[in-house]
């Protein structure tokens, strides 16, 4: 499905925004312009839906180049319509020209594809500038072919007044005209002519040109020179839009000679269906050809014009252009109210209850401070276990295998903005991946249209009804569509909103309730914190409510067990959590010993991430070890750096000697998976 006209307007825009980092006028723009699943957020496909690619190319070698497409082509037609100067006779409107297109510096017409003559056959039109400049107050105009617009690729080296015949005998006066006309013209083309002689004896394997029909070319001064004939005066403007008869005929042959340096395009005319079919195929056009045009009189002076035909056998742009456009298209599910329902029930408990205001103002927007760039900034307390397992896999992401770059370990920590947003997309894919157990996942969108009307047991808050659902069923379509939909989790004020629902939709309501100890457990709980359940989900795939490895049984008494779910598999980011230090839980090894130096940090309430930047922390079974690890809290307003020193095996009595009060929990986590570790602030203020 291509997209429409307003999507990809839209798209144009909010590229634009984007490229100038006004982020919150994008914000404002999805709030009150909502995307859909045929917006566009990939550049290069942008480009190829509005033909610009050359422009693109043009605008890249340029000293200054502009930074946005909407730049780039308001840059082209501002250079394309410059005024040209008008001189007005009694009868007539006749632009001022040198027979050069040198004389209009400002006009950059686009290449013709075809137009419908009396037999469907291809075509030329004069430049649009033409029309406007030749629109006359009196009862009579001349028709003809403006020579100086015709492209470089297009015009004959050679002109020959005399082929020209005035079919309205009874003006003398405009016969007057074209005669004095022909005189300056023939004058100028022999100058011209004299210049370019060298240029015309090329080889016809080097004036093809991307499979495109070729335009009129010069023909030796020998040959038969061909009638062309010039129609009848129109008394007036409305009997401009007649059959293709009222135009120029100009009898064509197939040719292969042109002069490339001094052409320049023609206006672009529209091409029928029959056409586009006949060229696609590599048909030969046919004989004849119809220009019809309201130029001045220099435009008369035109020689016999024919047309080359190339078969186009590496295709089309238009080809390939459908094909990625569907190759980026997904069909989307609206919500319905039982599936709202269900998932208010299974997160808030009821389908009664609302959001908080701390959800629902909350993205996955990064820090700007220039040392904490990775970091995904928390506005307010509440959703801080989904923000902390986000940021755990776009870590991973960013430092151990988003390598694309030859940066550093330590650079890789300052990450530009496209880096940054590549690793969530990437981290956002792997978290909804697992939920759907690597098979399918599914992607919650604000289409910014309200689905269904709420009835019955359901309290509306114009959110969950607003939501589309994508399925995908592998992971690159997953990434596509995260891709496209982005900033609605990055600079979106829904982020986390969308991005719970995906994981619950992607893992089922079924088995999340499944999955838990007492199905009737929410996954966000008293004063809007994130369960440990919504957190499992999020790191291991499975809405367990225990951190334990593996299922244990517990004797119940009268024969009856209950059964206590525990992750069961390696994963791939880790949970430190201070309820270990005080014997509540128990971490197992799969969440203590991830595959990644990054884990999940489980403090006073509260959710944050620990990394390190070596592997090898992780398999060194040396007793005596020392290494780096950095501390990130999104909601503590961090502006610096935090660098902890961890040494391992060293001074235990030192750890023994300090006042229990005054050890920070941080440190209290870090001694759950190292014993006995001795942190060093690094003269940073320890967080109490």
């Amino acid at each position: 499905m291509v997209p429409s006209v307003e999507e990809v307007s839209s798209s144009l825009v909010r590229e634009y925004l984007s490229r100038k980092g006004l982020k919150r006028t994008i914000a404002c723009m999805d709030e009150e312009h909502p995307r859909t699943q045929a917006s566009i957020n990939n550049r290069s496909l942008l480009k190829q839906l509005l033909n610009i690619e050359d422009l693109y190319r043009k605008n890249k070698v340029q000293k200054s180049p502009l930074k946005t497409l909407l730049e780039i082509i308001v840059k082209h037609h501002i250079e394309r319509l410059r005024p040209e100067k008008i001189t007005t006779g009694e009868t007539t409107e006749i632009a001022e020209s040198t027979g050069s297109t040198s004389d209009y510096p400002g006009v950059t017409p686009s290449m013709i594809n075809e137009t419908k003559g009396d037999e469907n056959t291809p075509g030329f039109c004069a430049s649009k500038h033409t029309e406007r400049r030749s629109e006359l107050k009196e009862t009579h105009s001349v028709q003809v072919t403006d020579v100086s617009r015709i492209s470089r690729k297009d015009r004959p080296a050679s002109l020959n007044p005399t082929d020209f015949l005035i079919t309205d005998a009874g003006d003398q006066e405009v016969q007057s005209r074209i005669s004095s006309a022909h005189e300056n013209f023939a004058q100028r083309e022999a100058e011209r002519n004299s210049l370019t002689t060298g240029a015309t004896q090329r080889s016809k394997t080097s004036r093809i040109r991307r499979g495109m029909m070729a335009g009129p070319v010069p023909q030796e001064s020998n040959r038969k020179a061909q009638r062309v004939k010039v129609p009848q005066l129109m008394p007036s403007r409305e009997e401009e839009s007649r059959d293709s008869q009222d135009g120029l005929e100009l009898p064509v042959k197939n040719t292969s000679s042109w002069e490339e340096e001094n052409l320049e395009f023609v206006c672009s005319t529209e091409e029928t269906p029959e056409e586009k079919s006949c060229r696609r195929k590599g048909r030969r056009t046919v004989k004849t050809t119809t220009v019809k045009t309201r130029p001045s009189a220099h435009e008369l002076n035109v020689s016999t014009m024919v047309l080359d035909d190339i078969d186009d056998g590496e295709g089309l742009p238009e080809v390939s252009l459908q094909r990625a456009v569907s190759n980026f298209n997904f069909a989307g599910c609206p919500m319905d109210q039982h599936t709202a329902a269900e998932l208010k029930t299974v997160l808030l408990g009821s389908s009664l209850s609302s959001f908080s205001a701390e959800w629902k103002n909350q993205g996955f927007t990064f820090s700007d401070t220039h040392d904490l760039r990775y970091g995904i900034v928390q506005k307010k307390g509440g959703p801080c276990g989904v923000l902390a397992s986000i940021q755990a896999f776009f870590l991973k992401k960013l430092l151990f295998e988003y390598t694309d770059r030859s940066d550093s370990i330590l650079q890789r920590l300052r990450p530009s903005s496209g880096d940054r947003r590549r690793c969530l997309v990437l981290a956002l894919a792997e978290v909804l991946w697992r939920a759907g157990e690597e098979k399918q996942a599914v992607v919650a969108i604000n289409s910014g249209r309200s689905h269904f009307t709420p009835v019955g047991h359901y309290r509306s808050e114009r959110l969950l009804e607003m939501v589309t659902c994508f399925s995908v069923d592998n992971i690159k379509d997953l990434q596509v569509v995260l891709e496209q939909h982005i900033d609605q989790y990055e600079t979106g004020t829904l982020g986390c909103i969308l991005l719970t629902l995906s994981a619950v939709l992607s893992r089922s309501v079924e088995k999340v309730r499944e999955d838990m100890d007492l199905n009737t457990t929410t996954l966000i709980g008293a004063h809007g914190y994130c369960t440990q359940e919504l957190v499992n989900l999020l790191l291991c795939g499975r809405a367990v409510s225990n951190v334990f490895d593996n299922d244990v049984e517990l004797d119940s008494g009268n024969g009856n067990t209950t059964l206590l779910k525990g992750i069961k598999d390696p994963c791939q980011v880790g949970l430190l959590s201070l309820f270990e230090h005080y014997n509540i839980c128990q971490v197992g090894d799969c969440l203590k010993s991830p595959s990644y130096p990054v884990w999940v940090v489980c403090s006073e309430s509260h959710f944050s991430v620990l990394f390190g930047l070596e592997r090898e922390l992780l398999v060194s079974p040396h007793q005596d070890l020392q290494f780096d690890l950095y501390y990130y809290d999104g909601l503590a307003n961090q502006q610096e750096e935090i660098r902890l020193t961890v040494s391992v095996g060293k001074s235990t009595q030192t750890c023994e000697e300090v006042d229990a009060d005054l050890v920070p929990p941080l440190e209290l986590c870090i001694r759950t998976r190292w014993k006995d570790a001795l942190v060093d602030w690094n003269e940073t203020e320890p967080i109490l």
